[in-house]
Formats: C-alpha cells, structure tokens, sequence
C-alpha cells in the first residue's frame, strides 16, 4: 500500500509540474483549467490512499509530500498573481529606511532604487504583469499609483526577506519555506494527523502559496501555531500569534469566534487582550513613521474590488434574492449569527472547528475572486478535518479565472451545495456508527 501511495503522490507531483511550468498562465487560461482539474483529481487520490497507511508512515510521508509539493513552485516565475513583486519593492523600500506606507511606487523620489528585475526596459511591456505608470516606466508591481495594502506583519516579512534575494525568486522561496513550515505545525497541532496532507498536499499550496508567493501563508502559519497554544492551555501565546496573524492579512480576525468559544470569562480577557495588544503595538512603528498612512490602499481597494455600496460586485449568493441596498446587512447579519453560534456552542476543544465554519461562510456569503484568501481555510480544514470545505477556495479559483456575477453565484453555490452535502453525510454517518456501538452493547 505504501508503494501505491508513493505513486500516486508522484504523479501529483508531476502534474504540478507540467501546471507550474507548461500548464497555462494568467495570459493563457485556458490549460490551466485542465490541469487544475487534473490536480484535484491525484490530490484526492493521494489522500484516499493516505488513510490506508500505517501510523507510523504518515509523519514522514505527509512531510516528504509537502516538502516536494512546494519545491514546485520554485520552478517557474509567478504564473497567475503579480503580487510578490509589491512584497519585493515594499522590502526594498523598507531596507533602504522608507517606510513603506510613504510613498507609491510610481514616485519619482524612489526612483533610484528601480532595477530591470521590477522595472523593465527596453521591452514593449505587453506582458499580463505588466503596466505602464503615467509617466510611462513599464513596471512588474500592481497598482503602482496607489500605496500599499499590506498589515504590518506583512511588512515586516517583506523586509525580514529582502537580504534572501531581494527580487521575486526570494519571495517564492520564503512562500515554500512557510508553507513546510505550516505542514510541520499541523503535524505538531494534530499530533501527528494524516490531516495535515490536506494542507501540505494541496495544490492550491503550490500556486497560491509558493509561485505566486502569497503572504496570506504566513497568516495561516501563525493562527495554526495559535491555535496549538490556546489548546494547551497557553493563551497569552496563544492571542500573540493570532494578532500577529490578523497584522498579516487581516482576515485571521474571523477565527476569533472559534478561538473564545465557551471559555471562561479570565481566559478569554486573556486571549483578546494578547491579540489586540500584539495587532495594536505592530501598528506602532509604522504608525510613528507614515500616521494614517498606514491605511494605505485599503479604502480604495473595497471599492475597487466591489464592496462600495451602490457599485456593489460581491455578496454573489445573497443577491439571488435581495436586493443590492440590503447585501452588505444580509451578509452581516449571517456572519453575526454564524459567529454568535460558535461563540455559544462551540468546541474549546476545537477551536479550528468553529474558526472554520466562521472563515468558511464568511468567505460562501462574500465570494472574493482571490483563491488565496482561500489558503486559511484550507489549514484549518487541515485541522479539523471537514474536507468539504475546501470547495470555497476552488470556487474562488473558478470565479479568478472566469469573472462575472454570473460565475460566481455558480461557483460558490456549487460550493455551498458541497459544504452542506459534506454535513449531512458526516452526519448521517455518525449516527450510524453510534447505532452500530449501541447495537453492540445490547
């Protein structure tokens, strides 16, 4: 059996490779939807035959797997997202003792530290991550008129990587180092589970993790490595690690819910006075050098990206029946009554389980278009085990690659319907079991 699943983790592997560096590019989308399909199929594959293993063989197989897994990615330049050319420039601009929120990278006052590697010349800049700013530099970096986006944390890695290459290259190697390194910590969480291959096997972790070198990773690194200190009783540890995840992205703030969940009164003052306390002092340097700069492109970007009220694009699953005035209160609502839900019934036990349900139907209720934002929910499902959800960050990558109102209201209810579909055969399975050992009993 071990020989069947080297096998099938091989050819997983090796379709990976054919995605990453033949397999179809922003530009060329049309392969990347056979290959994806292709991936999903081994990825499943591999797991399925995971489950036959023995104990023993998991760790070092779940961790030889993710290691290879991520060495992948390293074997083209990004292919689908131009964001680690930001992260590049923020490092740069940071390493030079700028901070980054001060300037955009259009700005003729930073114009000496430009270089081929993210300001081409010579070329026709036609290129999918490429564009011209209004004085006519052809760049790599995204939105060069507007300042950055990225939390503080963030920031912070960009300038922790900078010495390790200082261009795009670097960037990729630090997304797959992070992503082994969350392997390792789901590994450690779940006492060894053969769960953690549902992150460290994932393809999604190839693309979004390490060729387009996302830093949504190194949120998901930290709540994991969060998660494991509040199960153990550490919650001063436990609330630094989840404020410095939510500092990375912000969108680790929706495990919150799961992470208080039924704990007691002290405990959960604890907890909040960490995460707020390490979210509000990473703020401080930054804050000290730009003031409210440090917002960057934030406001600008929810109204670009469809969440303005009045040029509403989002909410995809409410607006099939309500009307656009009434979607950002719909989806609100849900997600309160979600998160009241896991704050009252939920498993201390298991904080993931209820972190994920909260994240899950955040992301089902608000259909963002990046798969990345998806690689939470994916370490999270690697925790808990409810594979079902890992529909969400596939809708995304459907809705990435296609666009409209119309993919997405089909790809995330196509999501939704598996999430439900997943419950109700889990359910229906316990209590057959249950049944079975009552049976016994008698």
């Amino acid at each position: 059996m071990l020989t069947r699943a080297l096998l099938a983790l091989a050819a997983l592997v090796g379709a990976l490779v054919v995605t990453v560096t033949g397999g179809g590019a922003l530009d060329h989308r049309a392969p990347l939807f056979v290959w994806y399909a292709v991936d999903a199929g081994l990825f499943a594959l591999a797991l399925v035959l995971l489950r036959k293993m023995t104990d023993r063989q998991v760790v070092p197989l779940v961790l030889a797997g993710s290691i290879a897994v991520a060495a992948v990615g390293l074997l083209a330049p990004p292919r689908t997202s131009d964001d680690a050319y930001r992260y590049v420039w923020d490092g740069r601009v940071q390493a030079a003792g700028i901070s980054p929120y001060a300037h955009t990278p259009d700005d003729p006052a930073l114009a000496r530290l430009r270089d081929p590697g993210l300001w081409p010349t010579g070329g026709e800049c036609a290129g999918w991550d490429e564009r011209r700013t209004a004085a006519g530099d052809c760049t790599h970096i995204n939105r060069p008129a507007v300042h950055t986006i990225y939390p503080p944390v963030a920031e912070a890695w960009f300038l922790v990587v900078h010495p390790f290459g200082g261009g795009v290259r670097g960037a990729q190697a630090a997304g797959a180092l992070l992503a082994v390194a969350t392997t390792g910590a789901l590994l450690v969480v779940g006492r060894g589970s053969r769960r953690a291959a549902l992150w460290g096997w994932c393809p999604g972790v190839t693309v979004w993790a390490v060729n387009d070198a996302h830093v949504d990773t190194l949120g998901a690194l930290l709540l994991v490595a969060g998660l494991g200190c509040v199960v153990r009783r550490r919650p001063a540890a436990g609330g630094l690690l989840a404020g410095a995840a939510i500092a990375v992205k912000l969108l680790p703030g929706l495990a919150l819910p799961g992470v208080l969940a039924r704990r007691s009164v002290r405990e959960s003052a604890v907890l909040l006075a960490w995460t707020v306390g390490a979210f509000a002092l990473s703020y401080v340097p930054y804050v000290a050098a730009s003031g409210a700069g440090v917002l960057g492109y934030l406001p600008g970007y929810l109204r670009e990206e469809g969440y303005e009220q009045g040029h509403i694009d989002r909410f995809g699953l409410p607006a099939l029946v309500l009307p656009d005035a009434l979607l950002p209160w719909a989806a609100g609502a849900v997600l309160a009554g979600v998160a009241l839900w896991v704050l009252r019934r939920g498993d201390p036990a298991r904080p993931w389980s209820g972190a994920l349900l909260v994240t899950g139907t955040a992301l089902l209720v608000v259909a963002p278009s990046y798969p990345w934002y998806g690689l939470l929910v994916v370490a999270l499902v690697a925790l808990d085990g409810r594979w079902e959800w890992l529909a969400v960050p596939a809708a995304g990558q459907v809705l990435y690659l296609t666009g409209g109102i119309e993919a997405q209201q089909a790809a995330y209810g196509v999501a939704l319907a598996c999430v439900v579909t997943g419950g109700a055969v889990r359910r229906w399975g316990g209590r057959r079991a249950a049944r079975r050992v009552l049976a016994r009993a008698v």
